[in-house]
């Protein structure tokens, strides 16, 4: 039997600070989405939650990069999205939508709805996702770019260590309850991450440390979900600061 292997275009950027790190995403997003657009005509790019990426969206928010992308060649997703409204502080869609969409001309952004139920709002975004990519039976979203964190439990999106999501090969989206937040949650699975062109982490902070080092750990069998992500065909690039990367 012939086996066959692949190799993980793996690069990693070590930055002073958040404000660092956010130039060097923005550089990446600008190179990226000027790739696509010349290939494809669209820059296809999923976002996550948390705090880490309000720096780089206040960034491309800002006038040195506002005007710099072609948003109205740019398609936004989410990754993931907790199951709240889209005013509630929590939702990962409103803090991009205050701290980005408001401030450019983003005209082509698809929100997961977490206000709904969750079971309905999963499926919902999977049969989106199957209409804007053309998807048929067993076919996958192939994105630009996935910009993804990482929690101090290895989790990314919302797929948490122990999460059915884990072990999902079929569905898109998944809806579940995360029992260490309370709370519903809809998540972009493996499969789709891992078909991506791209994804790129951002990860800050000293306490990430112990858990970054075992994420990076690529000839290990993965353990964390955030570990889980290997693109298929496509890059896997992590920015850190040095406080993540040393734990000093």
């Amino acid at each position: 039997m012939i086996t066959r292997s692949r190799s993980i275009h793996l690069s990693v950027h070590i930055h002073k600070d958040p404000a660092a790190m956010a130039e060097r995403a923005a550089h990446i997003l600008a190179e990226r989405c000027e790739e696509a657009v010349t290939d494809r005509g669209t820059f296809t790019l999923a976002l996550s939650g948390g705090t880490t990426p309000i720096p780089l969206f206040r960034l491309l928010a800002g006038p040195d990069w506002a005007e710099r992308l072609p948003w109205d060649k740019i398609a936004i997703y989410w990754v993931d999205e907790r199951c709240v409204g889209p005013e509630h502080a929590d939702s990962n869609y409103g803090m991009a939508r205050r701290e980005l969409l408001s401030h450019v001309p983003a005209i082509h952004y698809y929100r997961m709805k977490g206000e709904g139920n969750p079971v309905d709002a999963a499926q919902a975004y999977e049969a989106l996702l199957r209409e804007h990519f053309e998807l048929g039976s067993g076919e996958l979203p192939r994105f630009d770019c996935m910009l993804l964190g990482m929690g101090d439990d290895g989790h990314t999106g919302s797929i948490f260590p122990g999460s059915p999501a884990l072990v999902e090969k079929k569905r898109l989206v998944i809806d579940q309850y995360v029992p260490e937040r309370k709370a519903d949650r809809l998540t972009l699975t493996i499969p789709v991450l891992n078909n991506a062109r791209c994804c790129m982490f951002m990860i800050e902070g000293r306490e990430k440390h112990n858990v970054l080092s075992r994420a990076l750990d690529l000839l290990a069998e993965p353990a964390l979900p955030a570990q889980m992500v290997r693109p298929t065909f496509g890059d896997l690039i992590w920015i850190v600061d040095e406080a993540a990367a040393t734990g000093r």
